[in-house]
Order: C-alpha cells, then sequence, then structure tokens
C-alpha cells in the first residue's frame, strides 16, 4: 500500500507555475516561484516596466518599459534579456492574438496602438484612438480588439481586420482596464476616477450596468478601481481597488459585489495561475504581491518584490 501511495504521488506532482512582476520604480521584474512562493531571481530591465505578459508559445516574457519606447523580450527559461520590440512612446498595456502572431500596443503619449509582427519582431500598423490608451483587451474570437482611453474616457472597438474603430463606448472617468468574459458575453470596464466598472455588450456596444464599490470606512474617493480578472467560467470576479488596498469578489451573473479581501497598499493588477486555483496581485506602494486562495476567497500569503510592483503574469514553467 506504501508503495502505490509514492507511486501514486510521483505521477500526480503539485502543479508549479512561474510568475514575473514588473516593478515600475525598480526596473526590474522579480520572477516568483509558485510552489515555494518565493522570489528566485531579479531581472534588471529598461525604464519604467509595466505591461508584462508570456508569448503564447510560453519562450518569452514581453515586458512594456515605458520611459525607453520598447517592449522588451526575456527568455523565459534563462531569465535574460534576449531581444527587443518596437513600439511607440510610452508602451503600457498589450494584447496578443491566439495564434501569437500579432501584438497590438497602447501606446500612452501618441495616442495611437500599434501593430507588431511577432514572429518578425517588426512594426507593421498603427491606429489612432483616443487621449491616453491604456486598457488592451482583445475578444475570445479575434475579431475585435478593446482600447481604453484614460483621458477621452471611451471604451474603442477596433476591428482587427480592417484595423479601424468600428465603436466607441463613454464609460466613466480614466479607464485603465477592459476585460472580456471567456464566452464573450460581456466586456468589464474598469474606471479609477469614476470609481466604477462598468458592463458592456459587445454586440450592442453599449453600457448594461455598473458595478459600484462601498468599502466601510473609506472615502469614495480612495476606491479606484484599476486590473479586473475573471474566472474562466465567468461566474466570479476579481477587481483590484488602488489606494483602497482591497480587492472585490464579484458574482460574474448578478455583478453583485460579494465581499472584500484586503491586500496590500495600493493594488494594481493580476494574474491567475493556470489551475485558477490562485490570483496573485500586485501592490504598489507596499512593494510586495498577496496571493489569494480563489476557492476560499481569501488572502493566504504576501510575497516581497522590487520596487513599485504594477504588472504580473503566470505561465507553466
Amino acid at each position: 500500500m506504501l508503495t502505490a501511495a509514492l507511486s501514486l504521488a510521483h505521477a500526480a506532482p503539485a502543479a508549479a507555475f512561474v510568475a514575473f512582476v514588473s516593478n515600475e520604480k525598480g526596473n526590474t521584474v522579480s520572477v516568483i516561484d509558485t510552489d515555494t512562493w518565493t522570489v528566485t531571481k531579479t531581472i534588471k530591465v529598461g525604464q519604467r516596466p509595466r505591461g508584462i505578459a508570456y508569448t503564447r508559445d510560453g519562450k518569452f516574457v514581453m515586458v512594456a518599459v515605458g520611459d525607453d519606447d520598447t517592449i522588451q523580450l526575456i527568455d523565459a527559461r534563462k531569465q535574460e534579456i534576449v531581444d527587443t520590440l518596437p513600439s511607440g512612446p510610452d508602451p503600457e498595456l498589450f494584447a496578443q492574438d491566439e495564434a501569437g502572431k500579432t501584438l497590438y500596443v497602447a501606446n500612452e503619449n501618441d495616442n495611437t496602438v500599434t501593430v507588431l509582427d511577432l514572429q518578425k519582431r517588426i512594426r507593421i500598423g498603427d491606429v489612432q484612438v483616443g487621449v491616453e490608451p491604456e486598457g488592451m483587451m482583445l475578444s475570445p474570437d479575434g475579431k475585435t480588439l478593446i482600447c481604453t482611453s484614460e483621458t477621452t474616457n471611451m471604451a474603442h472597438f477596433i476591428d482587427t481586420a480592417s484595423r479601424q474603430i468600428v465603436g466607441n463606448v463613454l464609460v466613466d472617468a480614466r479607464p485603465r482596464y477592459a476585460e472580456f468574459k471567456s464566452d464573450g458575453s460581456e466586456l468589464w470596464v474598469s474606471a479609477e476616477i469614476g470609481g466604477t466598472v462598468s458592463i458592456i455588450d459587445p454586440t450592442k456596444r453599449e453600457v448594461t450596468g455598473k458595478i459600484k464599490f462601498a468599502v466601510p470606512g473609506l472615502r469614495s474617493e480612495a476606491i479606484q478601481p484599476v486590473g479586473i480578472s475573471l474566472t474562466k467560467d465567468g461566474k466570479t470576479g476579481f477587481v483590484a481597488l488602488g489606494p483602497a488596498n482591497r480587492v472585490a469578489v464579484i458574482d460574474g451573473a448578478t455583478h453583485e459585489v460579494k465581499k472584500y479581501l484586503l491586500v496590500g497598499q495600493r493594488v494594481w493588477h493580476m494574474a491567475f495561475t493556470p489551475d485558477e486555483k490562485y490570483l496573485l496581485v500586485t501592490n504598489g506602494v507596499s512593494n510586495d504581491v498577496s496571493v489569494i486562495d480563489v476557492a476560499a476567497q481569501k488572502v493566504i500569503k504576501t510575497i516581497q518584490v522590487g520596487e513599485l510592483p504594477w504588472g504580473i503574469t503566470i505561465a507553466q514553467p
């Protein structure tokens, strides 16, 4: 019996993932082993790293270094910079297609979305959008790119085939992030200054509802929604509330706030582990990452990282 138990344990090891965290002020990327919840390496990168994501094949991690006006490529295995991708001035967030062939980059300083060929690593086009573009998200079918413009207060709908804006939806002040449900039925857009998350019907391109937040003991202006993460089944949403130091847990069907989780200071962005057991969130002022047990909806761990952690991406090693 002991032999059988040992064989079973060996056949089904615990899943281990690797997280990369961009530290905006430290100009570094912290590497976290989710098996031990420890930082295993700190990678020096360019100036003001923010948006960060694995390439679809898992071989590289892309990080937008805004003050260097470029996107650096980190070899995910070697954990060192190996190349750069072109972008416009001050790249912030980006989105890639499912095939991993095309990358769309929001360039905050020239109000454009740059289109890159990831295989050739060249710039192949631009789309003019509103003032201070930031949030970037592709629809599940890949046909529509969403770009949120902070100063214009809009979510722009861009046809990926024609690279033309085909619709604009007005949301509340300073939209920072956009996230689709996996079935494409809803688009959630956070408004940092407006203090809301707009629920948008992607087909009608209109706001159908808004999620509002109220944390006991906090003034409304301290509640500033930024990052959004939705479970694959669409049943649960998590919204980072910035200086409120909370992550709101939301019922994906009713859009009701179910609870608030206390995390670190100035929570920014989030990423699930691929098995969705954990959600890791970056806390800019306390310079750490909070680990949330998704099923239990509770914070179980805090990991110290670099200075002003901003973005995070996770994949299997």
